[in-house]
């Protein structure tokens, strides 16, 4: 199962030394997800990056990165969102409507699922719920592709391989390890991503 780290989003101080301690430790899949963020601040944070990392790097916006940092690729978060026509390369795709699942496998080379594990908010129409993801693993939409995205945490990491997906997308259950205000170290937050990286091998 693959594991995908997504950043926060909004900047912060040390978060190009924290991203580096992140893949020393054998992170290989980053999202740089900063929306409506200067696309100089991108540039920035990326050029703090040793070079050699950036290979392991998707963009959420500002897609012209790619090429100029020999990024892996770009994701797309909105469904009416077009692929540059210029573009070639890797492109994901973020699904919110479990009837569009299908379509995205055809036309991306993986799927951000946003659901939710959690049943108590299975009245949150902006995600899908539980009940909805294991009808779809049934029909057999979710695969290898795929990836659970949300509030995703240790524990749901199971779930998602009982549901058949080949990934998880991870983001708040580790940022919120560190507090740069109050934090001297980001020791909790590597710990924490050692955690996921054993539940997902």
């Amino acid at each position: 199962m693959k594991l995908v780290i997504m950043t926060q989003p909004t900047f912060f101080v040390e978060e190009d030394k924290i991203l580096t301690a992140l893949f020393d430790e054998g992170m290989d899949d980053l999202h740089i997800c900063k929306p409506g963020a200067s696309p100089m601040y991108s540039e920035r944070l990326l050029s703090l990056l040793p070079e050699s990392l950036c290979r392991k790097i998707v963009v959420h916006n500002h897609f012209y990165l790619k090429s100029e940092f020999n990024l892996a690729g770009i994701h797309i978060d909105d469904p009416i969102q077009q692929v540059p026509s210029n573009y070639k390369g890797k492109y994901g795709m973020t699904c919110s409507d479990i009837r569009e699942l299908a379509n995205m496998k055809k036309q991306a080379d993986y799927v951000f699922l946003r659901c939710t594990f959690d049943n108590a908010i299975e009245g949150n129409s902006q995600v899908i719920t539980l009940g909805q993801i294991e009808d779809a693993n049934i029909e057999g939409l979710i695969d290898k592709r795929v990836y659970a995205f949300g509030d995703i945490s240790l524990d749901d990491v199971r779930h998602a391989k009982d549901l058949g997906f080949g990934g998880v997308v991870v983001c708040d259950d580790l940022w919120r390890r560190f507090d740069i205000q109050n934090e001297p170290d980001y020791k909790d937050l590597i710990g924490h991503f050692y955690k996921f990286l054993k539940a997902v091998s």
